[in-house]
């Protein structure tokens, strides 16, 4: 198992390439942003796990073997699941039971791009972040100050974010969450009793224009039973581009 260095994460972002199935990954490996191992020499791996550093115990695989990637699966420490490419799903669970003697279950996580322009949804207690509202967010409830970038500044001058503001609180958020030369992926969030008003769905629009106006591909991924997310990607116009899946081992009760 070989750690990646910065310069060879830039060659691992190449390799898995730039779509919306890779855009998070590409994006950290492009930035510095997570810890990566590969089986066999670049550019020739057979294997490559990619531990996001704002979801570092979810690491991503990739590659063309399922014994390779749980031979550097077992090797590294702290993961509680991995999202391979679907046609390595059973195989790779057939491994971790065999070897640890634990059952294992999969979760589709389906991939979708915007491929015409958004559906517009507006409403006026939703707008664009700037840095006015720095402050607000590191304020705001954990699950609606956004991530994936180091700062609540970069958040909204080097990506694009937008929020639901009530009574000068950020009550919603939508924002890029990684964003590589061709796609950008979107990440949403409400605090639960704003919940079914529209804001994610009009804060996710504002962003989703931004996005397209800067030449590139809006991206959006969730859980298979996440009704609500993949309903707003619906009325945005997003389409289903593939699925990954995770693999989780059930830890013993």
């Amino acid at each position: 198992m070989t750690k990646l260095t910065l310069q060879e994460c830039l060659t691992l972002a190449d390799i898995i390439g730039d779509t919306p199935m890779t855009v998070i990954s590409a994006a950290r490996l492009k930035h510095g942003m997570c810890d990566a191992y590969v089986a066999g020499p670049l550019p020739d791996v057979t294997a490559a796990l990619v531990f996001d550093a704002y979801c570092p115990d979810e690491p991503c695989g990739f590659g063309t073997s399922a014994d390779a990637l749980w031979q550097l699966l077992k090797a590294t420490d702290g993961w509680s699941c991995i999202n391979v490419d679907t046609i390595h799903a059973e195989p790779l669970g057939a491994l971790i039971e065999a070897d640890t003697g634990t059952s294992v279950r999969y979760y589709g996580d389906v991939c979708h791009a915007l491929l015409a322009p958004v559906h517009r949804y507006r409403d006026k207690r939703v707008r664009l972040l700037t840095l006015e509202d720095v402050e607000r967010l590191a304020q705001a409830p954990t699950e609606v100050q956004g991530n994936g970038y180091r700062t609540h500044e970069a958040m909204v001058t080097e990506g694009i974010a937008a929020g639901a503001v009530i009574d000068g609180n950020l009550v919603a958020i939508a924002h890029t969450y990684a964003e590589t030369a061709l796609h950008a992926d979107i990440g949403v969030s409400t605090v639960e009793i704003w919940r079914e008003k529209g804001f994610a769905t009009a804060a996710a629009s504002l962003v989703a224009e931004k996005i397209q106006a800067k030449g590139k591909v809006p991206a959006w991924s969730c859980g298979e039973d996440n009704i609500a997310s993949l309903s707003v990607a619906q009325k945005l116009g997003f389409t289903e581009v593939g699925r990954r899946t995770y693999v989780i081992p059930i830890s013993p009760e």
